[in-house]
């Protein structure tokens, strides 16, 4: 199954969608990374789902990454007499540790480690944005406050704090066990959520090691101060908008969502674009024209993957969701202004020698005999460098790790598949240009463009380039 596209679909795994036979459709309809929202479900449930990934994975003949998203530190209310409350803006509010059940004028709110770092002029935001409160004084156990806007609060709701760096870890114990529960499964991506500072993700990767790939989740503007050393430790991030648009005015968000991308492409790390993307798809068989043009907004923008979260975790219309997404980028893709688009968000800087080599591989490949570019790759650095210059042919990463293989899978533009250690120079330009022909991305007599680095086996560095003629197909096996 070829999936005939450069943009990647992340397809969040929930209560409707985690049995084999969905997973599966989903999978058919082009989900490509499924994700395990570890802030939900038990972690019996996660398993299930992760074996059904597998499953569809032998299905359908191509690999499948498991993303596991960590829940994070979560900020929320106590409970209320009689579950919820009316509060009218102006009037005064008080959180505080007790946790006898709150009432109009005050709320339990067991987080001393927030209290601590509350300083009168600090806004708290509730429940995304319905409610929020302006700290006016604060003590060891309480903090008062003034009603800004809103009218309902109800019990457990969560609580944002926009702009205020606390000093804790993004791990929490529940991470750690979840990290553990997820790195047993063999989930191929880890993100984090709540990071503030790169020793955040320093200090996952030293709990993951190469176990798995690592993704930071951009959604507090700490972060966005720390982009470029966030970088340092991880492989890619998540443009979280739901709660950046908490932190953030939302006149902010699509702006720090561009600046976020642009960081990423310079760093050939992978960028998601997440949050309700098709939203109303969770009780309506179509989306919005506005939702559509947000998700090609994305593809325009040149972004890895956009992200289905409640769409296809809880929605009544999960593969409908996919499938339309799918369909979007399709439609974009074949827009003949999206590659100048898309590549205008690209970095020209050539910092090595392998990253010229790369650049002039991509170049040559934009030649109308070129059909595709066969990355031989032990580790994925070769096909990652080809993915951030954004050829427009597709891109058939080849590895003889599975491992790799599903976590490149993430990554713009490739098509990846296992296959053994080529054997020698020859043999590989034989075995590429043949296993093209085969998957549909290379007409018969077509060039094939070769990227890969000898001595074949030891990992390194991209040095060898090489064309070939795609033979007649065996069978053709695209979709």
């Amino acid at each position: 199954m070829i999936r005939n596209r450069r943009t990647h679909i992340v397809a969040t795994l929930g209560p409707v969608s985690r049995s084999p036979e969905m997973v599966l459709q989903l999978a058919r309809a082009g989900a490509d990374v499924f994700r395990l929202n570890f802030s939900h479900a038990r972690q019996e449930d996660h398993a299930l789902a992760a074996k059904a990934v597998r499953e569809a994975e032998d299905a359908i003949g191509r690999p499948l990454a498991l993303l596991a998203d960590l829940q994070g530190p979560k900020f929320r209310l106590g409970l209320f007499k009689g579950g919820q409350v009316e509060v009218t803006p102006g009037q005064s509010f008080r959180l505080d540790l007790d946790t006898t059940p709150g009432d109009r004028v005050r709320a339990p709110f067991p987080h001393p480690e927030v209290m601590a770092a509350l300083q009168p002029g600090h806004d708290l935001v509730l429940d995304d944005g319905r409610v929020r409160l302006r700290v006016t004084g604060s003590g060891r156990d309480f903090v008062e406050t003034t009603v800004v806007s809103g009218a309902q609060l109800s019990d457990r709701k969560g609580v944002a704090l926009p702009g205020l760096t606390l000093p804790m870890p993004a791990l929490t114990a529940k991470d750690r066990d979840d990290l553990a529960f997820a790195l047993e499964l063999g989930v191929d991506w880890v993100a984090l959520s709540f990071v503030q500072r790169a020793a955040d993700m320093a200090q996952l990767r030293a709990l993951v090691g190469d176990r798995a790939w690592l993704m930071a989740k951009i959604e507090k503007p700490a972060a966005l101060e720390a982009l470029e050393e966030i970088f340092d430790h991880c492989d890619g991030v998540m443009v979280a908008r739901g709660d950046l648009g908490v932190e953030m005015a939302p006149q902010d968000v699509p702006v720090a969502q561009k600046a976020i991308g642009r960081a990423a492409r310079r760093r050939g790390a992978v960028v998601v674009i997440a949050t309700q993307m098709l939203e109303s798809m969770t009780s309506s068989p179509t989306a919005t024209r506005a939702e559509a043009s947000d998700v090609a907004g994305g593809v325009y923008e040149g972004a890895d993957a956009l992200m289905l979260s409640g769409e296809t975790a809880s929605g009544q219309y999960p593969v409908e969701a996919v499938t339309l997404m799918d369909a979007v980028i399709r439609r974009v893709e074949g827009d003949p202004v999206w590659p100048n688009l898309m590549r205008a968000e690209r970095d020209d800087d050539v910092a090595s020698d392998v990253d010229a080599l790369i650049v002039a591989a991509v170049r040559a490949a934009d030649s109308p005999q070129t059909s595709c570019l066969v990355a031989f790759t032990t580790l994925g650095g070769t096909a990652r460098r080809l993915s951030r210059e954004r050829p427009t042919d597709p891109v058939l990463a080849l590895t003889p790790s599975l491992a790799v293989a599903r976590r490149l899978g993430l990554y713009w533009g490739l098509e990846t598949r296992v296959a053994p250690q080529p054997r020698g120079v020859t043999s590989m330009t034989i075995e590429a240009a043949q296993l093209a022909s085969d998957l549909g991305l290379a007409p018969p007599d077509a060039r094939v463009l070769i990227v890969a680095g000898t001595p074949f086996g030891a990992p390194g560095a991209a040095n060898l380039l090489r064309f070939a003629a795609a033979p007649r197909a065996k069978g053709n096996l695209s979709s």
